[in-house]
């Protein structure tokens, strides 16, 4: 077994597992309404699909304008119910869903980046823009509840039951780092 199947498999574990918790996430959850199961359909359909994506060549899957129009559709989805939404301020809504919408479109972006369909230098600076928001945000969900362990007495820290928000960032954080590595990967 050479070193790229060792992260192919790495990477399909990895998705396979975030499309098992957030299609687990989406039957489970009472009370997210329309958009939550949407926020979590979208997300079980983007790590399958990038459970996958390690062991095909962009070319044998479906052609380019399905997929490309299926994530731009995906990506439009969280800043559009971000606004509309009648919850919250819409700004903080907006920025709130935004690296969802950046993971989509990174989705989006990958089978175009192996076409003809830009010049190398913008499909690297696209590719680099990508990367980069998803790395920043993958290391902020990721690292997000460590400062509270760290700096808490010793003994103070008690035990909870409510694992949903560490749990999430956990699982958005590895989605985002995931995105990250297959943007980066030639196929």
């Amino acid at each position: 077994m050479s070193a790229t199947d060792v992260v192919h498999g790495m990477l399909t574990a990895l998705f396979a597992a975030a499309a098992v918790y957030t299609l687990r996430r989406a039957v489970l959850t009472r009370g997210s309404g329309w958009r939550g199961l949407g926020d979590s359909l979208l997300h079980t359909v983007m790590a399958s699909a990038m459970a996958v994506m390690p062991w095909h060549q962009i070319d044998d899957g479906p052609p380019p304008g399905r997929t490309t129009f299926f994530f731009v559709a995906a990506a439009l989805w969280f800043p559009l119910t971000a606004v509309l939404s009648l919850r919250g301020p819409r700004l903080a809504g907006l920025v709130h869903r935004s690296p969802h919408a950046v993971g989509m479109v990174a989705m989006a972006w990958m089978p175009v980046r192996h076409g003809s369909v830009t010049d190398a230098h913008t499909g690297d600076m696209v590719t680099g823009v990508l990367t980069l928001c998803l790395l920043a945000y993958a290391l902020r969900s990721l690292t997000r509840d460590m400062p509270t362990l760290v700096g808490a007495p010793p003994g103070s820290v008690g035990m909870s039951t409510d694992l949903g928000g560490p749990c999430d960032r956990f699982w958005q954080g590895s989605m985002a780092l995931g995105t990250a590595i297959m943007l980066l990967s030639h196929h």
